[in-house]
Parts: structure tokens; sequence; C-alpha cells
């Protein structure tokens, strides 16, 4: 058996889950929970690397570069998740969190299951997103070896990016030829064998978790724990922002919404500026001084009226 046709480790038979097919619904669901927890404790273990990987894509940011997920299947399906939440709940640019999927859109809703082996197309995509050397570009495969991901990595480390290949499984040796860092969450055989948008897929979208979040985190996009960068383009993200700018502001709803709306939007500047008794003008300059950290402008500027 040669060893691309060796099954991997998400791949292989689960003696826990053997007998599934004769359990309650409520057993059923109980062995998923259990087995679900292996997925956690399987990122907990990698969590050295994930941080390596987190600064990459922090200064990659700060730099102007970006973070490129590429995947097939339900790994790019993730990948294009979570580059679409960046921008409502970081105020990041479309642009610098993006998400390619093999087949391209249409395999979001529909099933392109041989998208995947299609090594012209992983090659072509990083050529047609122009990466460069300011960028990082993170394969996602549970199985390591998708010809799609591992085409497109080939490539990128060709243009000078950096490269990451998350995967749920050992991968190829001669991978590291072209990968610079391993995300390597070792979750074991799906309940149902082969699955792998199961405990794989869990672990996918907590390691995705954890790199995006965490590079808005050093970026500066956080106060606390609160997303200060969020914009506020519905009802629900407008509240949001009003209670925001209302609690690091220090004043009543009504005059948060006042300055959030002189703010245009911007849920730092209103704050830092009530905070401190700015104007909007000298609040965006003290943001940008401090490279967008409300924490550190807030330091860097005297206390003001609402500091009482």
């Amino acid at each position: 058996m040669s060893a691309e046709s060796t099954p991997t480790l998400t791949e292989q038979h689960n003696p826990r889950s053997a007998g599934i097919d004769a359990l309650s619904a409520s057993d059923i669901v109980r062995l998923f929970a259990a087995e679900d927890r292996r997925a956690v404790e399987a990122t907990v273990a990698i969590a050295d690397d994930v941080a390596r990987a987190v600064e990459w894509v922090a200064a990659a940011l700060r730099a102007g570069g970006r973070l490129l997920y590429v995947g097939a299947g339900t790994s790019g399906r993730l990948g294009v998740l979570d580059a679409s939440e960046c921008p409502p709940t970081f105020g990041a640019e479309p642009s610098s969190v993006v998400g390619i999927i093999a087949g391209g859109d249409g395999a979001l809703r529909t099933s392109a299951e041989g998208a995947e082996d299609d090594v012209d197309a992983g090659a072509g995509a990083m050529a047609d997103h122009d990466v460069c050397h300011r960028d990082v570009v993170l394969g996602i495969a549970a199985s390591g070896r998708t010809p799609y991901v591992l085409a497109a990595l080939r490539k990128a480390r060709g243009r000078s990016a950096k490269t990451v290949l998350l995967s749920c499984t050992p991968p190829r040796d001669d991978v590291a030829e072209y990968v610079d860092l391993f995300l390597t969450p070792l979750v074991g055989p799906e309940v149902i064998s082969g699955s792998t948008r199961l405990k794989a897929g869990t672990a996918t979208k907590l390691v995705l978790n954890q790199v995006s979040t965490g590079a808005m985190v050093l970026l500066g996009k956080v106060y606390g724990n609160r997303m200060v960068d969020v914009k506020p383009v519905n009802q629900k993200l407008r509240g949001r922002g009003v209670s925001l700018v209302s609690e690091i502001g220090r004043v009543d709803a009504a005059a948060a919404e006042g300055a959030l709306d002189s703010a245009d939007g911007d849920v730092k500047v209103a704050a830092l500026a009530l905070r401190r008794g700015l104007t909007y003008d000298e609040a965006r300059a003290t943001l940008a001084a401090a490279n967008g950290s409300l924490r550190s402008a807030l330091d860097q500027t005297p206390a003001g009226p609402h500091d009482a």
C-alpha cells in the first residue's frame, strides 16, 4: 500500500464509536461530547505553535500584508467563515483576511470534491491574489495531503510568503520543504470514520479562532475583552457600539450615542474623546500615534473629565 493510500489519522477506525449504530440518541450525543473534548485538548497541546502563527499574522497585517486561508471542502468553508467575520467583528479591511476555497464560491454551498485535486488551481489562486513576501498563507487540510492546498502553499513559498499548514494528521515529510510552520492538533480518528467535518472540523475552527482573534488583539482591536473596532453597520452592532462608548467613556447612553455619531461610528475615537476630554480629531491623532491601541492611547493622555 502506498503512502498516499494509507489511511490518515482522521480516517482510521475509532474503536470507541464502533457500535454507534446500536446506541440511543442520548448515548450518541454523549459519545460525541466525549470525543469533542479531544479536539479542545489537541489545540491546547499545540498552543506554542499557534502563538507563533498569531505573531506572524499580526506582524503581516501591521506591515500591510494579509492573512490568506486556503482549503477545500469543509476546511475551505471554515477558512472563508473565519475571514468573513473579521471585518464586522474587528473593523478589519475585507482584503486583509481572505478565504480561498477550492472550486470557488459555489463550493461554499455545493460539494465540489473534485476541486481538491486541482493542483494548477491551487497554485493559480496564489498568483491570482498576487501573494507576496508581506503575506501569511495558512493552508487548511485535515489530512495534511490535499493537493490543492499543498500546491497553493508551495507556490506561496516560492513567492516569499510565510506558509503555515493546519492539519489534524502529521503531514508528509516532503511538505516541510515549503511550509514554515505546522499546526497539527491530533484529534484522532473521527466518530464516523473519515468524516473530518467532526472533531477535525471542530479543532480547525478553534485554531482559526485563535489565530485571527489573537492577531487582532495584538493589533489593538480589542480593549480589555471588548471588540472596540466593531463597525455599527446594523441595529444590533450599533447598540453594541453605544454600549461600549457608554461604558468606556463613562457617560450615559444618550451622550454615548451622540459621541458615536460625531466620531463617524468609531467606538475608540468616541470613547477616548469622552474619557480624556479631547476633540474627535485629537482622539484620532492620539490613537494613530498609539498604533490603534485604545489602552495605549488612554495611558498616553492625561486624565480627563470622566476619569474621576
